[in-house]
């Protein structure tokens, strides 16, 4: 049977299938617009299992429970409750679409879909997800599992992620939507492309949609047209102490990590002469970085202060916030010297 022809049963056999396999996620048992956008914030380029089983999500709500408390927050407690998530202008963009909700409805999430996209940092699957999982009402929302399985049912072998293709799957979205009942359709369409219409290993035969699909070879699907060039970066960090204890950190004023705290670092000709302590390896976006941290104690006298320098306690690292990798070797090396 066709998806589009039978798009009846085809959300009935989806919505039958998520009541007795669907996760039982914080997200799903709550309508608070707030607590969902943090959700779908987290899990943009971070994977559930991290979100929820290093307890991201919920410490960030314990620290920011409403739009009015992060709508207020200074940029070090925003950092620090989302430290180790990384992709932090999430964040800041987080806080604004908190701040455009307070400044230009009062505090209450829109419902309309114009003015849900007016909102800074709130895109058309976004919008799509508040209007589904909040307030019940009929969305359209494609994420990779959404395109992945779409493109399956429909055997769609042209490339997802151009223009052309993108909005042949968010027609055919819309068209399979199910008006009725939008937070059960759209989470178990989400949930069968995480648990069964995986990316190389797809199980057709226990998918409840099988007879609604027309793919001829699963793992074949979906085409992708552009693919990131991933490029190798060296880093350099120093490692210095002074005779009180202090440590010298950096608070960085980059667009990537700008209000982070970290190791300073020098280009490698003025500091790769000097041991190393410790090294790390580290993705963010398409680099894939080799951290290398060096014993600058033994030539202080040759290493100048830098802006955005600043010495440090030892006990005040906790609070600060820091980037993941530079987190993990300040601990390492703290325990060390």
């Amino acid at each position: 049977m066709d998806a589009l022809k039978g798009r009846g049963a085809f959300r009935d056999a989806l919505i039958g299938w998520f009541a007795q396999h669907g996760k039982d996620y914080p997200w799903r048992r709550t309508r608070k617009p707030y607590e969902i956008l943090v959700s779908e914030v987290m899990l943009q380029q971070t994977r559930i299992a991290t979100v929820l089983g290093k307890g991201y999500y919920a410490r960030f709500l314990e620290v920011f429970p409403d739009v009015k408390t992060l709508a207020a927050a200074a940029d070090a407690g925003v950092l620090k409750a989302w430290e180790g998530l990384g992709y932090y202008r999430r964040v800041r963009m987080l806080r604004e679409t908190a701040r455009a909700v307070i400044a230009d409805h009062g505090g209450d999430f829109p419902h309309d879909l114009d003015a849900l996209l007016a909102l800074p940092g709130i895109g058309r699957y976004t919008a799509g997800a508040l209007r589904a999982f909040a307030f019940g009402l009929p969305a359209v929302l494609v994420d990779g599992n959404v395109s992945r399985v779409i493109s399956r049912v429909m055997d769609f072998s042209e490339a997802v992620d151009d223009t052309a293709g993108l909005k042949r799957i968010w027609s055919w979205a819309e068209a399979l939507a199910d008006p009725l009942r939008p937070g059960a359709y759209h989470a178990a369409l989400m949930e069968l492309g995480q648990l069964i219409c995986r990316p190389h290993a797809p199980d057709c035969m226990v998918c409840p949609v099988a007879r609604f699909c027309r793919v001829k070879d699963a793992a074949e699907l979906p085409v992708k047209s552009r693919k990131t060039a991933i490029t190798a970066v060296d880093e350099h960090a120093l490692w210095l102490r002074d005779g009180n204890g202090r440590m010298l950190l950096h608070l960085e004023a980059g667009k990537r990590r700008t209000g982070l705290w970290k190791l300073p670092v020098r280009d490698a000709a003025e500091i790769q002469h000097l041991p190393v302590l410790a090294n790390h390896r580290y993705a963010i976006t398409r680099y894939r970085v080799s951290l290398r941290v060096h014993d600058g104690n033994q030539a202080r006298h040759a290493i100048k202060d830098a802006p955005g320098d600043s010495w440090v306690m030892p006990d005040e690292v906790p609070a600060l916030a820091m980037a993941a990798p530079f987190r993990h070797v300040v601990e390492r090396l703290l325990a060390d010297f």
